[in-house]
């Protein structure tokens, strides 16, 4: 029995392979079309390093190359001692290695120093007789454990390429071999066009946030190459139906009338969830056959005369079901099953994280909701708060406002409670952001209650110290002040970590900002010493603390904003209830969707009541 280096010595040699090797015009050097299967590799696949790779008798060139280091870069050629594309041919398949430092067959192989392969998979090139002209190879500079799914896109791409390559062949060959080159030529032209659709699948798709947007999507994407008329997307119920996502920014069409489908209506949809396959309708007479004519009722509203249900199928199950419909009969060809069957794994992996995302949003959201305080009741002052998360995080962030009474010490229940008041940010927008902002407003509490005949400088350097001492890896800015009544008055006593300056409303319509900061919040910084800033809010006064969400927008001056804010609040109606004036801030300062989470907190002294006479 011949050795694995006598048969891949005997496969280099044979003089068919070296000749069609020839045939394909390649070299070492670049080709456009190769380096597009080779850019093709490294985004489907996700790897530094891809080449098209083919073997001559004594070296490998690479007219298709991405991420190779130099000097081989610039060479586009090794000696065969660096190959491990010589072991494609000497097995004639697939061949895949998850650490070549780790295998027998490759631990020797230069080209794990030289040229940093730790990763392989390299699937055959092959001309129109079976002769394996080299590679298509992707290669990672780590261990990697390859997919079949990655194998299976290697393979497909791989397909697209040798057809390419035997069209070149073809070519050289002549006149005679013409008519086999026109055939190639469609072959290769049907095998690029499905792959550049499932690559951009893989583009389109990969970064989808939502299921509305999952449905613009792969709508967009397969209108284009395949034109159905009509593309729809159902999601699996709880109980074993469909719920059709529909359109709401289009105007009401026939698919309200069919928003459900039954577990066990026997329609194709339902069917293709059943038995999580690909049911096809390739025109109406198969429909009532097959079907029945309540199938062919929906399809006769919805102007169907043939479609394709693929089901959508998850990690923990069926999720749903991709349709596609035509207003004329259309059957589905191999080529057009296998891409669309890749597209909806595509699809049923955007759908999954975003059921998943939409899930963690919403109980983050109740977590978040559940830290934000209700305001209390104090006798002399009107409170309000508002909250409103950024659109464009990924979950929660660490925004936060509190309000809470401090009573004074002694018996005299004449005397009305202290209040303290709170605005902060966290630094971050995820769940580790709300978590730190549950506990930093938590220590920030009970330092204020601890300290409180010492003021908001105190309870801040409490907070700082148990940081420190914990530690909790807490960073961020925040303003904590201390209001306690003087006569029709209230006195406010606050410091500011680093955070936007609040701004005063005064009983004669002005508005002053009150600039005054010390250093932001940091468990790695100081400590520093914290000062108690003062001033005094007369009846008619409205104090407006917020988070930089309302005032930082890209390309918008710092200054220029809190300006707008303190014109809004001076121009508002003074009777305007707190609440509704802080919607209109929100409004007028930060319109449309926030980038930024965004909070107030409003503390309004009612002017005096006059006295009856």
């Amino acid at each position: 029995m011949a050795t694995e280096d006598e048969s891949g010595t005997a496969a280099l040699s044979r003089v068919e392979r070296l000749l069609a090797v020839r045939e394909t015009g390649l070299s070492a050097a670049a080709d456009a079309d190769m380096e597009r299967f080779a850019r093709l590799v490294a985004r489907m696949v996700g790897v530094p390093v891809a080449l098209v790779s083919l073997v001559e008798e004594d070296r490998q060139v690479f007219p298709g190359m991405v991420g190779l280091p130099e000097p081989w870069a610039t060479r586009r050629q090794t000696p065969l001692s660096h190959s491990l594309c010589r072991h494609v041919l000497s097995s004639q398949g697939s061949f895949v290695v998850e650490d070549a430092r780790e295998e027998r067959s490759t631990c020797a192989s230069t080209a794990i120093p030289q040229l940093g392969v730790v990763a392989y998979a390299g699937v055959p090139l092959t001309d129109d007789d079976g002769n394996v002209l080299g590679a298509l190879c992707a290669v990672d500079t780590v261990p990697r454990a390859w997919t079949s799914r990655e194998v299976q896109d290697l393979r497909d791409l791989a397909a697209a390429c040798s057809a390419e390559l035997r069209l070149r062949i073809a070519s050289a060959q002549g006149a005679v071999l013409r008519r086999r080159a026109d055939e190639l030529a469609a072959v290769a032209g049907r095998a690029l066009t499905s792959a550049e659709l499932l690559l951009r699948a893989a583009e389109d798709l990969t970064d989808t946030a939502g299921l509305e947007e999952v449905r613009l999507r792969v709508g967009d994407l397969v209108s284009g190459d395949l034109k159905p008329s009509y593309v729809s997307l159902l999601l699996a119920e709880n109980h074993g139906g469909l719920h059709r996502l529909l359109d709401r920014s289009a105007a009401p069409s026939m698919e309200v009338l069919h928003e459900y489908v039954l577990a066990d209506a026997d329609f194709p949809t339902a069917r293709a969830l059943r038995e999580r396959r690909m049911v096809t309708v390739p025109d109406r007479a198969h429909l009532q056959a097959v079907h029945g004519p309540a199938a062919v009722g929906v399809f006769d509203s919805l102007g169907l005369g043939s479609a394709v249900c693929l089901p959508l199928l998850g990690a923990r199950g069926p999720l749903g079901v991709l349709v596609l419909g035509w207003s004329t009969p259309h059957e589905i060809d191999m080529t057009e099953a296998s891409v669309l069957t890749t597209v909806a794994g595509y699809t049923a992996q955007a759908v999954e994280r975003a059921l998943f995302l939409d899930e963690r949003i919403d109980v983050a959201h109740q977590l978040q909701q559940a830290m934000l305080t209700t305001l209390p009741d104090v006798p002399g002052l009107e409170l309000a708060a508002l909250y409103r998360p950024a659109s464009s995080t990924d979950m929660v962030g660490g925004d936060w406002y509190d309000a809470f009474s401090l009573p004074r010490p002694g018996n005299d229940a004449s005397l009305v409670d202290d209040l303290a008041v709170t605005v902060g940010d966290i630094t971050g927008h995820d769940v580790q952001a709300a978590t730190l902002m549950g506990q930093t407003r938590s220590m920030l509490r009970q330092a204020a209650a601890t300290t409180r005949d010492q003021g908001p400088a105190a309870a801040m350097s409490a907070l700082e110290d148990a940081c420190r001492t914990l530690p909790v890896e807490v960073s961020g800015t925040l303003v904590h002040g201390h209001l306690r009544r003087v006569g029709d008055a209230w006195a406010l006593t606050w410091v500011n970590a680093g955070h936007p300056p609040p701004l005063v409303l005064l009983a004669n319509g002005t508005v002053c900002r009150l600039d005054e900061h010390g250093i932001l919040l940091h468990h790695r910084l100081g400590p520093f010493p914290r000062h108690d800033l003062q001033t005094v809010l007369e009846p008619g006064s409205t104090l407006l603390l917020y988070t930089d969400g309302l005032i930082e927008r890209p390309g918008q001056d710092f200054n220029t904003a809190v300006d707008r804010a303190a014109h809004l609040l001076a121009a508002a109606d003074s009777d305007i209830p707190l609440p509704a004036l802080l919607e209109h801030l929100a409004d007028e300062v930060c319109p449309g969707e926030p980038g930024d989470d965004v909070v107030l907190l409003a503390v309004r002294v009612p002017r005096a009541e006059p006295s009856d006479r």
